[in-house]
């Protein structure tokens, strides 16, 4: 066996139909594309799925429902206007409400953020932590404490009609 004797196995490479090239060919005048009709023009046909104007099978099924699962929105704090609060005091939403810290009206959860230093311990009461955060309250000797609460991320699910 040489390399130079190498070939495919017969059948295995077909020949491209060559098309528009004279009758004797036998796909000569209309290409194989018949007479006239929207299939015979040049990006001619229709689209995947279309049925003739008859009304789609994806438009004759029912539609039933959907699941909508909204991710919780925070009203964040970061760890440097926290260090603002005396040595030791235990910090909860209300009290970052009661400072203006964070903003209630719009949103219902608070998470803390661990932008700046925190230079003395707190006991600090929240809906979410970055780890970062958890790092360095931790090696200011504070607590972080998680809240749980009722999340405005409840899944729903909508049954009926789908809206167009």
């Amino acid at each position: 066996m040489l390399l130079s004797r190498l070939k495919p196995a017969h059948g295995a490479k077909k020949r491209k139909k060559i098309v528009g090239r004279g009758r004797g060919s036998g796909h000569g005048k209309t290409s194989g594309r018949g007479h006239k009709g929207q299939n015979a023009r040049a990006s001619g046909g229709v689209r995947p799925g279309f049925e003739g104007g008859q009304m789609p099978l994806i438009r004759r099924v029912p539609k039933r429902g959907f699941t909508f699962t909204p991710k919780p929105k925070y009203a964040v704090v970061s760890l440097e206007r926290l260090s603002g609060f005396p040595t030791g005091s235990e910090v909860t939403p209300a009290l970052l409400e009661e400072k203006r810290l964070v903003n209630h009206k719009k949103k219902i959860l608070v998470k803390v953020l661990g932008d700046g230093e925190l230079k003395h311990p707190l006991t600090i009461k929240a809906h979410a932590f970055s780890k970062s955060a958890l790092e360095k309250i931790k090696k200011a000797g504070g607590k972080a404490e998680t809240i749980s609460a009722v999340s405005p991320a409840v899944k729903t699910t909508v049954s009926g009609p789908r809206g167009r």
